[in-house]
């Protein structure tokens, strides 16, 4: 194809001698083929070209070249465009572009790329090679780009990528952006690089002023040193914090939080959960479960409440504790769990109730404490005191240290202070109790079972004496200084020290209002008997109805009715012509669920496959 050269600088032709005269003439001829958007509001303008040529086979294809001054130069309804060169389709007003193609629209929008194709018709561009798109937000790199002036939305199904300074960048095979909203919704293999976080997900929304994003599908974020999963979620890229919902979970260094729903501050290393909590503690081998949580990682501290359960995981058995409020301070080499308002322990050889508990991982000492100020006052009523049950054994007092040997995890000794009180129910009698009292308790234990126990100073006893056979002897009520018991099987020795006085008394002769020493205060049906029981006194759990954030709505297409309805009604006249609108629209794929129809019986003619059109 042989193109005729037409003057430089055409626009400027007042300027040319006669000698250009020729060059004038071919000029209006290309006018006349070519009207421009001075003409008609709705056409492309051709502002500036250095050469022009028209095709000698098709007088209604033109091609537009630069100079050594600028290059060439088309507007159209708001956008402008300039390239080194251009072919232009005049009755299609269809432009194809070529080499360092820059497009503006406005005074926000700029895209660069090696080839561009425009029409005037739908407003549809196309951009390939080294595509550059910018907005007063973010930059979108890729290699093929549609951009839709009607619908203001570009679009992109080859990898891309958009760079926003606060942000990060965000990667993507599919993307499109909604200018109007200044949007981005990303899909599949969507990566958010950021220096303090690398998100992933297969759907991303993201609002460029905003810097909000919102997370759809299976997603991780991946910092230095914690990790957020969930299926739903949102992000504000700019202050560093988010929300997360369904499966979500938190993995810190030595703690994995989970929860209904989540909130994350970056910024102060705070996490919240609401409903159906787990925190666990994997240094310490604790679990945390209840319906709200804080948890601030620079104190190492854990807040939990609403049914607060912390379970201390053991090899063979573990221990339950139970309150309103369960605290979790400290390093993890160090940590300090406080059980407050109601505290209750549960363990399937031990079990404990007190207004709090107090227990240093470190030492192994738990401290379980009754507040005077819960007391009714009333001198009638028995002192509330924190009580401990052991096998049949059950025992009080105003403080109470449990110890364990943190290596080996299991009891070691028990200490009770001040007004100690011991009590094991005679099973063989109707109303029997054995009992030991004293300022102090100190005991020993050995495989988690209470072996030997001394009560210290001022000691007193009433102990049902039996024999081998079981059969009672009679009942000893003693004082002394101090006393020794020794727990072997079912057998108990009693050693008085410093006795005082005391005797043996036949049962029929024992009175019944003598059974009891002063302090008596048998508890046995606030035992706690499994781990639901640790609960069986908390008033009705009334939790929060979590909103929850809007599902996903699935991205329309992009080549929708309204889009195909321009290309097809940009089409020539002449049905032999190409239509160059529709010249990189992608061909409806068919779906792959479609149902084909069975195979027609013999003899009859075949019915056409049917398949349905993807969108």
């Amino acid at each position: 194809m042989i193109l005729k050269p037409i003057s430089k600088g055409y626009l400027d032709i007042k300027t040319k001698t006669l000698k250009d005269i020729k060059y004038i003439l071919l000029l209006f001829s290309i006018l006349i083929v070519c009207p421009t958007i001075a003409q008609n509001s709705e056409r492309i303008t051709i502002k500036y070209a250095g050469k022009g040529s028209k095709d000698p086979e098709n007088e209604d294809v033109t091609t537009f070249l630069r100079d050594n001054t600028q290059q060439v130069h088309f507007i159209h309804e708001g956008v402008e465009m300039w390239c080194d060169k251009a072919v232009y389709y005049g009755k299609q007003d269809f432009i194809e572009a070529f080499s360092n193609v820059r497009v503006k629209q406005g005074d926000s929008v700029n895209m660069s790329a090696k080839y561009v194709e425009y029409s005037g018709k739908t407003q549809l561009a196309f951009a390939r090679g080294n595509v550059v798109l910018t907005e007063p937000q973010s930059t979108l790199t890729t290699e093929k780009l549609y951009f839709d002036r009607t619908k203001q939305q570009a679009y992109y199904d080859v990898t891309g990528k958009v760079v926003r300074d606060s942000s990060g960048t965000i990667t993507s095979q599919i993307g499109r952006y909604y200018m109007n909203t200044q949007k981005y919704q990303f899909v599949q293999d969507v990566v958010l690089v950021n220096p303090e976080y690398t998100l992933n997900t297969e759907r991303l929304d993201f609002f460029t002023e905003s810097g909000h994003a919102y997370i759809f599908g299976p997603s991780t974020i991946v910092g230095e040193t914690n990790k957020i999963y969930c299926e739903r979620g949102f992000y504000d890229t700019n202050e560093d914090f988010g929300y997360f919902e369904r499966n979500a979970k938190i993995d810190y260094d030595n703690r994995k939080i989970e929860g209904d729903s989540m909130y994350f501050d970056r910024n102060r290393n705070f996490a919240s959960a609401t409903n159906n909590i787990t925190v666990t503690d994997t240094i310490n081998n604790s679990i945390f479960k209840g319906h709200y949580a804080e948890v601030h990682k620079d104190q190492d501290s854990v807040f939990i409440t609403k049914r607060a359960l912390a379970i201390t995981v053991q090899e063979r058995d573990s221990i339950y504790m139970h309150s309103d409020t369960i605290m979790v301070t400290g390093p993890a080499e160090s940590r300090i769990t406080r059980a407050y308002y109601n505290a209750r322990l549960f363990k399937s050889d031990l079990a404990g109730k007190a207004d709090s508990i107090h227990a240093d991982h470190k030492t192994g000492v738990t401290q379980m404490i009754n507040l005077a100020r819960f007391d009714t006052g009333d001198a009638f009523t028995a002192k509330r005191r924190p009580v401990l049950w052991n096998l049949t054994n059950q025992m009080t007092g105003d403080t109470i240290h449990l110890i364990s040997n943190v290596e080996t995890e299991k009891l070691d000794s028990l200490k009770v202070f001040e007004n100690a009180f011991l009590i094991s129910r005679d099973t063989l009698s109707q109303d029997g109790y054995s009992q030991i009292k004293g300022k102090r308790l100190l005991g020993k234990f050995l495989d988690n079972k209470l072996k030997t126990v001394d009560i210290i100073k001022n000691a007193e006893v009433i102990y049902y004496a039996r024999n081998e056979n079981n059969e009672l002897i009679a009942i000893n009520k003693s004082k002394s200084g101090s006393i020794n018991i020794e727990f072997i099987e079912d057998y108990r020795i009693l050693t008085l020290i410093n006795q005082v006085d005391g005797e043996l008394i036949p049962d029929d002769e024992f009175p019944d209002n003598a059974r009891k020493l002063r302090g008596f205060d048998w508890r046995g049906n606030e035992r706690p008997l499994s781990v639901d029981d640790l609960f069986k006194d908390d008033p009705p759990l009334d939790l929060p109805k979590i909103k929850g954030l809007e599902d996903y709505v699935p991205q329309e297409d992009f080549f929708d009715e309204d889009l195909n309805d321009r290309v097809k009604n940009a089409a020539p006249k002449d049905p032999t012509s190409k239509n160059r609108a529709a010249q990189q629209i992608p061909e409806k794929k068919p779906d792959s669920t479609a149902l084909k129809k069975p195979k027609p019986l013999p003899k009859k003619p075949k019915l056409k496959e049917e398949q349905k059109s993807e969108n």
